[in-house]
């Protein structure tokens, strides 16, 4: 594979990874508005979908953080981990 093939199979798995975090985003807000919208109209007690909300939503953080923060592993930091052997 050359340069060029590498730097494009990166981009593309980048690109996949933006648009799954954004379905998964999407996925999270609709779930959680329906069981807002069934919490509602069942008597709107204890607000129970905040444990739902606070556990997928930490996990939707930890998803944005891979997706948007998270540097790849380059070359160099192979290197020096290789001659550090171990």
């Amino acid at each position: 594979m050359t340069e060029v093939d590498d730097k494009r199979a990166a981009a593309i798995r980048r690109l996949r990874a933006k648009h799954d975090f954004w379905n998964h985003l999407v996925v999270y807000v609709a779930v959680n508005l329906l069981l807002i919208v069934i919490w509602y109209f069942s008597g709107h007690g204890y607000f129970w979908p905040i444990w739902s909300i606070a556990g997928w939503g930490i996990g939707v953080v930890m998803n944005a953080w891979t997706v948007f923060f998270q540097r790849p592993v380059t070359e160099a930091e192979i290197q020096r981990e290789m001659e550090r052997g171990g």
